[in-house]
């Protein structure tokens, strides 16, 4: 009788319920489950309010752009190696530091040693390199947590910075490091500024305005902002378009089911600080071929500005989940705010005040998308 029932195309069947990881889901599920989506729409809100309220003052002409998106790019340059390392469940504090060191090892050398410019960078990005392998060989070596295995790199670090300032130039600030530099392609690559005919054909129409001297109010695009673009696209690119991306995730939502599937996740964390590494002796040749110096307190605080881009950028603070879209529009959020501050002439102090509370929203924020993405109570 069973064997009839089976063959009766007249018995209903009853439906088995499908795994909800099978299940499509809804366009404003998937929307609400991005981790970038309380950057973007922060960043919306930043411009309507400095649109109403900076009206007429310079902030959206072509100088007043360029001076918050050099803000912008200096800090989505550090911010793309703090989203990562964040992503893969880590933190590293020693970014601020990292970036005075680094300007040090390209300094030092070149003015007192007479080494050629392109070796000092090379030592400057070797040396940050090792240190970013030394920092996840100890984290991932010790099982200690990130958070005091760099605390220690920080201050490790900013004590080497001023120490070796003071020995060879008896001050924290090596400058002269342009005359030794002389006509290197090293100092264009890092602080020239990009499409100069562009602008010079803006201003000639009259589309951006002109110096007393006939040239342009902006020149070109600095070379900062063609780094941070080039660094968070291919950040972006790896995280969210290759295996490598998918061992971040894995690494940094659950670090032992993810070694049980095979995912070398010791590997993983120490090339993730490495690379918070390489971004910030990014940050600090920029600076150095800029200015001429390296100084022993450049980077300070930066290290926490980074991961503040990071977390507004949707970035949580347990791993696993983020985006450096997200962080580059944390530092697009950043960059607006602290030069409209300035524009508008409202006191500086209120910029940290904003940023405290834009910090705390984040997170609250972030962690409420989250909950309404994955189900969670």
């Amino acid at each position: 009788m069973r064997s009839e029932m089976a063959e009766d195309p007249t018995v209903a069947t009853v439906a088995q319920p499908l795994d909800e990881r099978l299940q499509r889901q809804s366009g404003l599920r998937r929307l609400l489950s991005r981790p970038e989506l309380g950057a973007i729409a922060g960043t919306v809100l930043v411009f309507l309010f400095f649109g109403a309220t900076a009206h007429g003052t310079g902030m959206f002409a072509a100088d007043g752009i360029l001076n918050w998106m050099t803000v912008t790019a200096q800090l989505t340059i550090i911010a793309t190696g703090a989203a990562l390392l964040m992503v893969g469940g880590e933190f590293d504090l020693s970014v601020g530091s990292m970036i005075g060191f680094a300007g040090m090892m390209i300094a030092i050398p070149t003015v007192y040693f007479g080494w050629p410019i392109e070796i000092s960078v090379i030592f400057a990005f070797c040396g940050a390199l090792l240190i970013g392998f030394l920092n996840g060989l100890v984290v991932v070596r010790t099982r200690l947590p990130s958070f005091i295995v760099t605390l220690a790199s920080l201050y490790i670090l900013r004590g080497m910075t001023i120490a070796l300032s003071i020995l060879f130039a008896n001050r924290t600030i090596v400058s002269g490091v342009k005359n030794f530099a002389g006509d290197s392609f090293v100092v264009p690559l890092f602080s020239g500024k990009a499409f100069p005919g562009l602008f010079i054909w803006l201003a000639d129409a009259g589309i951006i305005g002109k110096l007393p001297n006939g040239q342009p109010s902006v020149q070109g695009v600095p070379a900062m902002v063609i780094w941070a673009f080039a660094i968070a696209l291919i950040g972006h690119i790896v995280l969210s378009r290759t295996r490598f991306g998918n061992w971040i995730f894995a690494a940094g939502g659950d670090a032992n089911a993810a070694r049980n599937v095979g995912v070398p996740v010791a590997r993983v964390k120490i090339v993730l600080f490495m690379v918070t590494a390489f971004c910030a002796t990014v940050y600090a040749t920029c600076q150095v071929m800029e200015f001429g110096s390296a100084a022993a307190d450049r980077g300070v605080l930066k290290e926490f500005e980074a991961i503040i881009a990071a977390v507004i950028g949707g970035c949580l603070l347990t791993g696993g989940y983020g985006s450096v879209v997200g962080a580059f529009f944390g530092a697009l959020i950043f960059g607006v705010v602290q030069m409209g501050i300035l524009f508008t002439g409202a006191p500086n102090d209120w910029f940290q005040v904003f940023l405290g509370l834009m910090l705390l929203t984040a997170v609250l924020f972030n962690n409420y998308i989250r909950r309404r993405a994955t189900g969670e109570r």
